[in-house]
């Protein structure tokens, strides 16, 4: 068996270290206070882990309840949490209970805790923040390390945010003492080419060493998960034959804007117009959206889908907010796609589009541009499609990670890295 690992890093998750027989367990945490990302790059996550001979069992633990909308990898649940909603100015607030924000973060992190503890995972991933919305995931890291079993794992996508607002975020919430004392491993869903995060954000060099770039993360395999799933969406929504433009608005909360010129532009003759509002659109530019469609007869508005990348697949020109799964999405399918950036609370989605703007695989316009006069000359110009993206970026994430996680979890826990109770303590 020790030889077979050794050959094949994945062959190393043939069994959970300290129960012999029983098959893995890998649970991944999404905070999901804005929008549907962080839920919809783990899914994907799992679903590369779920194909490994191990057969593993995989647990999301998910911060809106759309999670149970989405189709799942065999071998996988999810439990959801109570909403938090993150407002413009970073702050938090319940999204739906109408309770105050501590007794939420309470019952969040006490079911974390309390399902994690029976769970029991071999592995625990954590998507972007180290110590969970709120710090709502200190109780449960601090119990695994104490127990000494469970690898943790930080997942980053590759750009968090202009590096003097990484610096100060990171350090008002104590994230480099977390990582330092509570995780193993550090996974960024990027390609250091384009984004150098351990550079951009002067890592120290002990956190350095823990980061693994796993390489962008191509999103075709969720249209895996839809087959037979039932008829495709663009057919029921009666459109006259023609090509697709589509506008992709992210969870929707601030969209609007850019939906409302898009629904406004001047079509290329013959194509269809379609707008994703996404589930957190308010109900008044929701409204807004469809009146402007009704004077439309190729536009249509769609509120959510669970999987917008069946639309992806089928367009001929692509606007969207620059979300990392959105963009990755285009990337994958190499479609050309104009990407209108959101620059606030955050400025990340700014910073990779322009990145990726220099190596030509996206057009970028920023949100301040944005008119139905802009648009519609984006989409009636001839610019062709983009490069092949793979021949430009690595895209190779949804290979490397079962790689790492067989690295993980066939090694032993290294002697002093098990923490006791009470060593990380900052709040």
């Amino acid at each position: 068996m020790r030889d077979v690992a050794e050959r094949n890093p994945r062959a190393r998750l043939s069994a959970s270290p300290g129960l012999p027989g029983r098959s893995p367990r890998i649970a991944l945490y999404s905070h999901d206070t804005m929008g549907l990302g962080h839920m919809r790059r783990n899914i994907l996550i799992a679903q590369a882990l779920s194909r490994l001979p191990s057969r593993a069992v995989i647990l999301l633990v998910a911060g809106a309840r759309r999670a149970t909308a989405f189709s799942l990898p065999p071998g996988t649940d999810c439990l959801t949490l109570p909403s938090l909603y993150k407002e413009p100015d970073s702050r938090y607030r319940p999204r739906r209970l109408k309770i105050e924000l501590e007794e939420l973060v309470d019952v969040r992190s006490s079911a974390i805790l309390a399902t994690l503890t029976s769970f029991q995972p071999d592995l625990f991933i954590v998507d972007n923040v180290p110590r969970g919305a709120v710090r709502e995931l200190d109780p449960t890291l601090e119990e695994l390390r104490q127990r000494g079993r469970t690898r943790c794992v930080l997942g980053l996508r590759d750009v968090l945010d202009e590096p003097a607002a990484v610096k100060r975020d990171w350090t008002r919430a104590a994230n480099e003492e977390a990582i330092r004392a509570l995780y193993d491993e550090v996974w960024v869903y990027g390609d250091r080419s384009v984004y150098d995060l351990v550079d951009e954000y002067g890592l120290p060099p002990d956190i350095a060493a823990k980061v693994r770039f796993a390489g962008y993360l191509d999103q075709r395999p969720r249209l895996e998960l839809l087959a037979g799933t039932g008829s495709h969406p663009l057919g029921r929504l009666r459109l006259p034959e023609g090509p697709l433009a589509l506008c992709l608005l992210g969870g929707g909360q601030d969209g609007a804007r850019l939906g409302e010129a898009f629904a406004a532009a001047e079509l290329p003759p013959r194509f269809n117009g379609v707008i994703v509002t996404g589930p957190f659109m308010t109900e008044e530019r929701k409204l807004r959206l469809r009146e402007l469609a009704t004077a439309q007869p190729r536009l249509r508005v769609i509120e959510f889908l669970p999987e917008p990348m069946q639309l992806v697949e089928r367009a001929e020109r692509v606007v969207s907010m620059g979300g990392y799964n959105t963009t990755c999405e285009a990337l994958s399918l190499q479609k050309r796609t104009l990407i209108v950036p959101r620059t606030s609370p955050r400025t990340e989605q700014l910073i990779r589009a322009t990145r990726l703007a220099r190596r030509r695989l996206v057009d970028v316009l920023h949100p301040d541009e944005v008119s139905p006069a802009s648009l519609s000359t984006w989409l009636k110009s001839n610019g062709g499609p983009p490069p092949r993206a793979s021949d430009h970026i690595d895209l190779n994430g949804l290979q490397r990670i079962p790689e790492l996680a067989g690295d993980l979890l066939g090694a032993g826990l290294p002697a002093g890295l098990a923490a006791p109770s009470g060593v990380f303590v900052a709040r």
